[in-house]
């Protein structure tokens, strides 16, 4: 058995490398994958005191450092109760198996030759993890924007989990929500440097990126928030206007921090998701998750709007629908702890009120 004994991490991931032929839903064989990860906290005797905390696209394993209030003393987590476990998603370039990957069949980075995945693929991929440190059930799954996808998914494939929380999310990725998504690939592939995806990684597509991730970031917020954080100001340095300046500098940091063929290959992720898929209808198959589920949405969301969580909670049996009043729309739930510690908090004690 894997001794977690007092293991406490750092923003460093831990590296497990699974040393088996795993294989994606559209029938690519990975010989072997790294899957990186971050714990706080230790894991009880039964290996059943686990909180799984799934990260949305740009997100990396340090949950921590962008779900940080939810480790403040007013949060759910407990690191001396709680063994709180983040995974960085398959495809992702934050030490888990994805683009920047060296292909076992090639020698060289996977790059474009990265299989598309699913959001179900991502969730077989974490399970990898799970088995191997011997997770006998997830007291408490919780993920937002694809994090929330991916927690969905592992409610209806994973029997370990036994409470399940959803922020801004849906059942499917909607028409709108794909839109969005192929305007910043189109972005990305119209760059100089795209190469087909098999770019230099001296000259990156940076340009397509940045312009993708400034498109992102008008729909992660909101009118009323750019009006209030903006207004018409010019920038003194540019002399544009500051939301300009703003969305230019929210591009140079992607650039900096991820990959291009990442940002593709974990977008198609999204616009796959549709918990209906080659299950039967959506009444059908979210009625088959059995445990307690509380939904949140945000007032301002753009990109999935509160009707997606309220469709959610109308069809999963066990659920209760709470909603955040922000004007951070999307970006909400990594903004308003406060609020969200008050609804986690209110159903973690009536879930577990006996422990």
């Amino acid at each position: 058995m894997i001794n977690l004994k007092g293991l406490f991490m750092s923003s460093k991931p831990n590296i497990t490398t699974i040393h088996q032929t795993w294989t994606t839903e559209s029938g690519f064989d990975f010989p072997s994958v790294d899957i990186a990860w971050n714990s706080w906290g230790t894991l009880n005797e039964n290996r059943d005191n686990v909180i799984l905390i799934c990260h949305a696209l740009t997100g990396n394993s340090n949950a921590k450092d962008w779900f940080s209030g939810l480790f403040e003393p007013d949060g759910i987590i407990d690191p001396d109760k709680h063994f709180v476990l983040c995974i960085n998603n398959l495809g992702s370039c934050y030490g888990s198996t994805g683009p920047t990957s060296v292909s076992p069949y090639s020698g060289k980075p996977y790059q474009a030759d990265f299989p598309k995945i699913s959001i179900r693929d991502i969730v077989g991929f974490q399970a990898l993890l799970l088995d191997h440190l011997e997770i006998s059930n997830i007291e408490l799954i919780i993920g937002g924007s694809m994090g929330g996808m991916i927690a969905l998914e592992f409610a209806l494939i994973d029997p370990r989990i036994r409470s399940v929380v959803l922020i801004a999310t849906g059942k499917h990725h909607s028409p709108w929500a794909i839109g969005i998504s192929h305007a910043q690939r189109q972005a990305i592939y119209a760059d100089e440097n795209w190469n087909r995806g098999f770019y230099n990684p001296k000259s990156i597509p940076h340009k397509g990126l940045s312009a993708a991730r400034s498109l992102a970031m008008i729909t992660y917020r909101s009118p009323q928030n750019y009006n209030s954080k903006f207004g018409r100001a010019i920038n003194p340095e540019s002399q544009t206007f500051e939301v300009e300046s703003y969305l230019e500098y929210q591009g140079q940091k992607l650039n900096k921090r991820f990959d291009a063929n990442s940002y593709i290959r974990l977008t198609q992720a999204m616009d796959i998701h549709d918990v209906s898929r080659n299950r039967g209808s959506f009444e059908e198959t979210l009625t088959q998750i059995n445990k307690p589920c509380l939904i949140i949405g945000v007032d301002s969301d753009l990109l999935y709007p509160t009707f997606e969580q309220k469709e959610l909670a109308a069809l999963i049996p066990n659920s209760f629908y709470k909603e955040i009043i922000s004007p951070f729309g999307h970006d909400a739930f990594l903004i308003e702890f406060e609020q969200i510690n008050e609804h986690l908090n209110s159903f973690y004690r009536t879930i577990f009120q006996t422990h």
